[in-house]
């Protein structure tokens, strides 16, 4: 396997705070700096959060001192000469890129196409790339690489754009060996992410959980996150008369016990990139019921072995999945059982050398 040691690698990200490409992000740091990469990161928001290694440019800090046109003008000339004073071997582009013009000046005055690598972390590609595929051909087209976090976000951009330098790369995850307790007066099943309802579908979870037999089986739902739309959600919860059983546990950055101690988590997603939360749930030894949405989630579950895969947008199947998972305790058993070892393709030192090869 090439060694990616001694490079120079700068990893672009939107921020290091909150969300799962974000955490990614960090992962990447780490796992880049491990193999002996000398690893820099730049985050162009003011939020650092969540570990990572490496030396760190924060063009956030200048962004909150000066937003103006300006102040962002400002903002490129550090990142262009940042880039310029390290002569970096490769740069890794994690941020979400909307705006052709900005994008363009990014592309062909910041950059380097040869040694540019941009990751491709949603299913709502338009985030991450231009959807005129003549626009999109000529910010893209001359990368290095176009890294995308599931075969299904990479078989469209091939189909869509006829890009000839797009690969698959997955989103790691580290099989902790131990997990702090959390203790619980009761049993329950979990969500855990960002509330924003019109890409993570809670409502569906909340619909599903109502029409399902857990709440006579003392079953309660948690929800751990924040977003915009928590109000909405907890009006939802009063309408579906479920509210005795809802728990809004607020964002927690340190997950792991909660998601430890549950039953099952689920994922109700309209889309996705390649879901972290499924990733660390299993990793944890903890099933997962998760929607069939694009893209992900059917390239981590193996149906009714490690967890269990439904169809989207029926609130009736995810309830007579929640039934199947509390009442059929073989099942329930067998998915348990095969959580961790599912996921060892994820693995950090795998997804590392999948790095280290592109890395050359």
């Amino acid at each position: 396997m090439p060694k990616a040691d001694n490079k120079k690698i700068c990893i672009v990200v939107t921020s290091l705070g909150k969300g799962g490409a974000e955490r990614s992000s960090g992962l990447l740091s780490q796992m880049l700096y491990d193999v002996g990469c000398d690893v820099h990161v730049v985050s162009v928001l003011n939020s650092i959060e969540f570990p990572y290694k490496g030396k760190l440019l924060n063009l956030g800090e200048l962004k909150d001192n000066d937003d103006s046109a300006l102040g962002r003008w400002k903002r490129l000339r550090v990142l262009k000469a940042y880039l310029k004073a390290h002569n970096f071997d490769y740069i890794i582009d994690n941020r979400t890129r909307i705006g052709f013009l900005k994008e363009l000046v990014i592309s062909k005055f910041i950059y380097n196409p040869k040694n540019i690598i941009y990751c491709i972390r949603s299913y709502k590609m338009a985030n991450y790339i231009n959807p005129k595929p003549f626009l999109a051909k000529l910010l893209y087209g001359n990368a290095y690489k176009i890294v995308c976090v599931s075969k299904a976000i990479a078989e469209d951009i091939k189909k869509t754009y006829a890009f000839k330098n797009v690969t698959t790369i997955y989103n790691s995850i580290d099989i902790p060996e131990e997990t702090e307790n959390y203790k619980s007066d009761h049993r329950y099943i979990l969500f855990f992410g960002r509330l924003d309802d019109e890409v993570k579908n809670i409502s569906l979870l909340l619909e599903g959980y109502a029409k399902s037999n857990l709440q006579r089986h003392e079953i309660k739902l948690k929800i751990l996150g924040e977003g915009k739309d928590l109000e909405k959600l907890k009006q939802l919860v009063q309408s579906l008369n479920i509210a005795s059983d809802v728990q809004f546990l607020g964002y927690n950055s340190n997950p792991e016990p909660i998601v430890n101690a549950a039953l099952f988590t689920v994922l109700t997603s309209k889309y996705e990139g390649f879901p972290r939360s499924i990733l660390e749930s299993l990793a944890l030894g903890t099933p997962v019921i998760s929607v069939d949405c694009k893209s992900g989630p059917n390239e981590i579950i193996q149906n009714n072995t490690n967890s269990i895969l439904v169809e989207n947008h029926h609130p009736e199947q995810l309830a007579e999945a929640m039934n199947r998972l509390v009442e059929d305790k073989d099942l329930y058993l067998l998915c348990k059982q095969n959580a961790k070892s599912s996921i060892l393709p994820f693995s950090a030192q795998n997804i590392s050398e999948q790095w280290q090869s592109i890395l050359k």
